[in-house]
């Protein structure tokens, strides 16, 4: 009896324990559910988390094509350094190679400062009014700071254009100055109009709005250029010797045709990244504007020769070399939206039209211009903008969607012509009213090279001659 009354008690006494434990647990648990609700991850969703890691590809994938696209851009200041420097005199190559370095090191501290702001930055439709400086944009790994070097190397090639134009007659300190003028302002400005909603995608851009269409910048970049070019050679006036007394041009011969011919070959190499780079996304269309950009290119100097064989009566070199370029620069605003057919045609149009620009410059309006930069540029960047309006694909004439397009594609190059060619014959004239334009008559005959830098680009050979 007592054992059995023992018995009870510790039963009781276990009952009453678990009791106590249960209570304690169950206590514990409704203090710690809450916390744990709080920190715990929602459950895994294997879609979101793939979706996150493809989204983190691509950007990081952007972000490298579009760098290594504007290091192919970048290097083709190599090739316009070469082309011009070939398609001109021994006694000027240190300053044709000098006005490269500098419009380069020059546009790219006044883009930064002014001109990326203007172009990219917060509008109303007619330029930007914020990113001067990319200010408040947080250094690291933000899309902005690759945007900015991709459209950097666009800006020195706009002003690199208006050098060849104006080559060996024009004093470097004015160079400087219309580099600074060219990049702070005049190209920016326009650009905007075109391409100011790349960056901020809500921004108006008048041009854009309207459907203005230039992938690369036929117009923004080379017309632009071209115009510049064209101002700067009709104010700097003729080299001396280009004409003769009844007003006939004069030949006067580049002193390095296999540069200036390596210059060409860098500059379609670096096209490479002008016109598929613009895509500034890694996908497949990259390819497939490669292809139209070369067809383009090989159709512009096939049909430069055949051109230049016809009217000059042999298969001239340099119109070859400049029929390529024509190519390209006339591909470079539909290069996306047309057939690998029609980019031979508009290539094939190019070759003939920068043949018979050259011949038109320099025999009918009187301007010398060195290295056929306004052919190339200006008349081949309206030539491939308007080419968009027959050619493209989903928005063509010729592909029977009406003329409106090409309606756009005509005001957008028209503007470009009145803002950079007006512009551009008042910042020449300010300069020649100042610091002074040209140089001297007995310093361009010994040459700018030692005339403005001291240096011979051929030490020990400088020939002294009246050309």
């Amino acid at each position: 009896m007592r054992i059995q009354l023992k018995t009870v008690l510790v039963c009781l006494c276990m009952v009453v324990g678990m009791t106590a434990v249960a209570a304690s647990v169950f206590a514990f648990q409704d203090a710690v559910e809450p916390a744990v609700e709080a920190v715990s991850p929602e459950p895994v969703d294997a879609e979101s988390i793939k979706a996150a890691i493809t989204e983190e590809l691509q950007s990081n994938i952007n972000i490298v094509w579009t760098c290594v696209a504007a290091f192919l851009v970048f290097f083709m200041q190599a090739g316009f350094a070469m082309v011009e420097t070939g398609f001109t005199r021994a006694k000027n190559a240190a300053n044709i190679l000098m006005k490269n370095l500098m419009d380069f090191s020059v546009g790219s501290l006044a883009f930064f400062l002014v001109g990326f702001g203007l172009m990219f930055g917060a509008s109303d439709g007619l330029f930007g009014t914020t990113l001067f400086g990319l200010s408040g944009v947080e250094a690291g790994g933000d899309w902005s700071w690759t945007f900015l070097i991709f459209q950097t190397v666009f800006a020195a090639t706009a002003a690199t254009i208006v050098s060849g134009a104006m080559a060996e007659r024009t004093r470097f300190i004015s160079y400087l100055l219309y580099s600074a003028g060219i990049t702070l302002v005049i190209y920016p400005v326009f650009g905007s109009w075109a391409w100011g909603n790349l960056l901020i995608g809500d921004n108006a851009s008048w041009l854009a709005d309207l459907g203005f269409h230039d992938f690369a910048g036929s117009t923004v970049v080379h017309s632009v250029g071209g115009w510049l070019a064209l101002a700067g050679a009709v104010l700097v006036g003729a080299r001396h010797g280009k004409y003769n007394a009844e007003g006939k041009p004069t030949a006067i011969m580049g002193h390095n045709l296999p540069l200036a011919a390596l210059g060409v070959f860098i500059l379609w190499f670096g096209w490479f990244g002008f016109n598929p780079g613009s895509t500034t996304a890694g996908n497949g269309s990259i390819g497939y504007i490669a292809v139209t950009t070369n067809l383009s290119a090989a159709a512009g100097a096939v049909f430069a020769l055949v051109t230049s064989w016809v009217v000059l009566k042999k298969p001239e070199l340099s119109m070859s070399l400049n029929g390529a370029l024509a190519g390209l620069v006339a591909i470079t605003a539909p290069c996306d939206a047309v057939s690998p057919v029609g980019a031979i045609a508009i290539g094939a149009v190019a070759g003939v039209l920068v043949v018979s620009s050259v011949l038109f410059v320099d025999f009918v309006l009187k301007v010398d211009d060195p290295v056929g930069a306004v052919s190339v540029h200006g008349v081949n960047g309206l030539w491939g903008t308007l080419a968009y309006g027959l050619f493209s694909t989903s928005e063509g004439l010729f592909y029977g969607h009406g003329a409106r397009a090409l309606g756009v594609q005509f005001l957008g190059a028209a503007a470009a012509f009145v803002w950079a060619f007006g512009l551009g014959l008042v910042l020449f004239f300010l300069l020649k009213k100042t610091v002074g334009l040209r140089v001297g008559a007995e310093e361009e005959l010994k040459g700018l090279d030692i005339g403005e830098h001291g240096n011979e680009a051929y030490a020990g050979f400088q020939i002294f001659t009246t050309e």
